[in-house]
């Protein structure tokens, strides 16, 4: 098998898959200013890549040499449409295949993919399987690994992740939290130490990679250490910061997404203002720099996918490039009000001209 996996560090790092985030346009800023040791695609619909929706959905697989190696992540409830598209995965030359089995939105969930695939481990390892016929009928030999979850409303890592094991999968992804808890708790990294011995005990080669409020490459190592998985997944903390993996832009501060052990007792809404904006990392780049930056991201986002997209895509990203300098947000007011890339370039050379000292 070609198997990128095996060459990999020990702790490796890789880019989680995100919807509308970890997009064509930012992951070609990743693998130019921080790249990780393996990226993901946003997750796709294999029985939307299957259909005749399957060019608005090629859009979503776009990539480049620069960012190998280079996962694939598809979901799908159905076997044989799993097979077909991890097929064409395949012949697009992905390094891997991902099968996402831990996405706790509801539209995703009504098809019996993502997290509700923990509730059907069966059909899971029929996705699994099929997953690597598809890949075998385009006659390559790539690895298939899995995204997942700790449990879905409650913890079963005892028969919920053997289950997984049992299909030797290259490489497993635990989200430290259950569908139930989403985000709202902090991940408890024990429960990554327990996949680890599980795995162990089956004697299983199948590399376990962490994820969840990690908030920097130390804080990274430190829980790799910690629980003694192969490899950590960063997710939030990537927003507005395409250099995180840079190991020579060290980060000057480390903002977290923790949250006292009490809140497991609060309202979620308290929950949530607790938690406030403390969901980035900081890297050791000027404001100046960040901005500059952040044009770059909204013009290749118009050049890559303006055909397809809309433009308000862009603006999930706004805050996290606009945060912790003065006048910051009278900035985010001014970019929510653009639709296209030359205003961003405006609005920044503007903000920039009137505030020399950043």
């Amino acid at each position: 098998m070609n198997n990128f996996w095996d060459k990999l560090p020990k702790p490796f790092f890789a880019l989680a898959p995100m919807a509308d985030v970890t997009d064509a346009p930012f992951r070609r800023l990743i693998a130019k200013y921080g790249k990780p040791d393996v990226m993901w695609t946003e997750f796709v619909s294999a029985d939307g890549l299957m259909s005749p929706g399957q060019q608005a959905l090629l859009q979503d697989l776009l990539y480049t040499e620069s960012e190998r190696p280079i996962v694939a992540q598809l979901f799908s409830s159905h076997p044989e449409k799993m097979r077909e598209a991890s097929k064409l995965c395949a012949e697009l030359g992905f390094d891997g295949v991902d099968i996402n089995m831990g996405c706790p939105d509801r539209s995703i969930e009504k098809q019996g993919c993502g997290a509700a695939m923990i509730k059907t481990p069966e059909i899971a390892k029929q996705i699994i399987r099929s997953a690597k016929e598809g890949i075998k009928d385009a006659g390559k030999n790539i690895p298939v690994s899995v995204k997942t979850r700790v449990g879905y409303n409650k913890v079963e890592i005892d028969t919920w992740i053997p289950a997984l094991l049992e299909e030797d999968i290259s490489a497993l992804t635990i989200h430290a939290r259950t569908r139930k808890e989403m985000s709202l708790v902090p991940a408890d990294w024990n429960r990554i130490k327990d996949v680890v011995r599980i795995r162990d005990r089956m004697k299983k080669q199948t590399l376990i990679i962490g994820n969840g409020d990690v908030t920097s490459l130390e804080d990274g190592r430190k829980k790799a250490r910690a629980t003694g998985c192969d490899g950590v997944m960063i997710g939030r903390a990537m927003f507005g910061n395409p250099w995180f993996f840079d190991q020579k832009r060290n980060l000057s501060q480390s903002a977290t997404f923790s949250i006292p052990i009490l809140s497991r007792l609060l309202p979620q809404k308290m929950i949530r203002k607790i938690a406030g904006d403390k969901k980035y990392s900081e890297s050791d780049v000027s404001t100046k720099e960040k901005l500059k930056v952040l044009v770059e991201h909204c013009a290749l986002f118009e050049e890559i996918l303006g055909g397809t997209k809309s433009f308000a895509v862009m603006k999930k990203h706004f805050k996290a490039y606009t945060h912790g300098f003065a006048g910051a947000k009278e900035l985010r007011v001014a970019l929510m009000d653009c639709n296209d890339a030359g205003a961003v370039r405006v609005v920044v050379e503007n903000f920039l001209h009137n505030h020399l000292e950043i």
